[in-house]
Order: structure tokens, then C-alpha cells, then sequence
């Protein structure tokens, strides 16, 4: 008798005892955490990186990084911008301070033009996103034309002038082709991407301006 009253004692403490099942594991109301490897992996600093913006690219709204926490979660920040840009020059990211701030800067309305191109009735000069066109001939019609991207000029003149092409290397009026027609010659200005032009008249000739 009295060993049934102890069996049935001890079966009435281990249904009623609160404990946990595995030590190892978080009990009810712990919070999980994420699991982490001890693998000690190398990755290398932030140094400077680089991205390049297409031809049609011209404000800079917002940009977005990605990065990942201590716990392997990938989280993401913005900053939101309004800024004009060039996309001929890359957009950096970088942890460096090196960047010397108090380098003077030539504004590109300082810059020179210098002559790209010339027969004889008309000399081409670039500076920046200006072309500028002296002549003495009138300009009866221009407009801008795709793949490649160009400006196409027609000038009044009758003349027997030869088929004229000259190119320039680093420069966003790549390639400047003349040729006769009945009654005008037309040259015809490769761009180095794309862009709107305006055109304005000057004492000696035109300008036109890229954006």
C-alpha cells in the first residue's frame, strides 16, 4: 500500500512540474533570435565605388543604399536630392575624406572654344555643351535626328564644296560631316549621347546649346 502511494505521488509531481524541455532552446514568452555563423569572413573596406548614369540621364532625385545589419537582415536608407547632374561623369560613394575641397574649379561658362572643325565657308568651334558655327551664310533649317543621336544644319549657299568629315575624339560633338546639295550644303554634327539643343544667332554667326 504505501509503495502505491508513492508511485502515485511521484507520477502527480511530474504531470504538475513547470519545466522547461530543452534548456537550449528559448522558453515560451523569451524572444527568438536570429542565428548567427562564427565563420570569420573578410570583406574589405569601403574604399570608393563607382556608378555610371546613361546618356539621358539629367537630375539626380534620390538615391538608395542597401546594407546589412549585424544579424544578416538586409535593411535600406534613402536621401532624397533635386540636383542637375553630367553624365559623363560617374556618380561616387565612399568613406574617404581626401577629397580636397578647396580645388578651384573652372565654371564651364569660363571655358574655352576651340576649333573643332573648318571648311571654307563655315569653322566649328565646341566648348562644353556649346557649339559655336562662324559663317556668314544663312542657316535655312536645322533639327535634331536619332541612333546616332546628331544635329542636322542646312545652309543657304550654292556651291560645288567636297564632301568634308572630321572627327573628334573626347569630345561631345563627336563627328562633323559636310555635304553639297542643290542650292545649300548640309552639315550634320554627331553628339556623343542624348540631348535637346536650342540655337541662337550671334554677330557672326550661331550657337547652339545642349541640356
Amino acid at each position: 500500500m504505501d509503495l502505491i502511494k508513492v508511485i502515485l505521488i511521484t507520477l502527480l509531481l511530474l504531470i504538475t512540474l513547470d519545466a522547461r524541455e530543452n534548456p537550449f532552446f528559448p522558453s515560451n514568452g523569451e524572444k527568438d533570435m536570429r542565428l548567427t555563423s562564427n565563420q570569420d569572413v573578410v570583406i574589405p573596406p569601403l574604399k570608393r565605388a563607382a556608378i555610371s548614369l546613361p546618356s539621358q540621364s539629367r537630375v539626380l532625385q534620390k538615391v538608395t543604399i542597401e546594407f546589412k545589419d549585424l544579424d544578416g537582415s538586409v535593411q535600406s536608407k534613402s536621401i532624397e536630392l533635386q540636383n542637375s547632374i553630367d553624365w559623363h561623369l560617374p556618380i561616387f560613394i565612399s568613406q574617404s575624406y581626401t577629397e580636397n575641397l578647396t580645388e578651384k574649379k573652372v565654371p564651364t561658362s569660363e571655358k574655352k572654344f576651340e576649333k573643332i572643325a573648318s571648311i571654307k565657308y563655315a569653322s566649328f568651334y565646341s566648348s562644353g555643351k556649346k557649339l559655336k558655327i562662324l559663317t556668314s551664310d544663312k542657316i535655312i533649317r536645322n533639327f535634331l535626328l536619332v541612333e546616332p543621336h546628331r544635329i542636322v544644319i542646312d545652309f543657304k549657299r550654292d556651291t560645288n564644296l567636297q564632301s568634308y568629315t572630321k572627327e573628334n575624339k573626347n569630345n561631345i560633338f563627336t563627328k562633323i560631316r559636310i555635304g553639297n546639295h542643290a542650292g545649300y550644303y548640309r552639315a550634320v554634327v554627331e553628339l556623343d549621347g542624348l540631348y535637346t539643343c536650342t540655337m541662337g544667332k550671334t554677330s557672326n554667326g550661331y550657337i547652339f546649346k545642349l541640356k
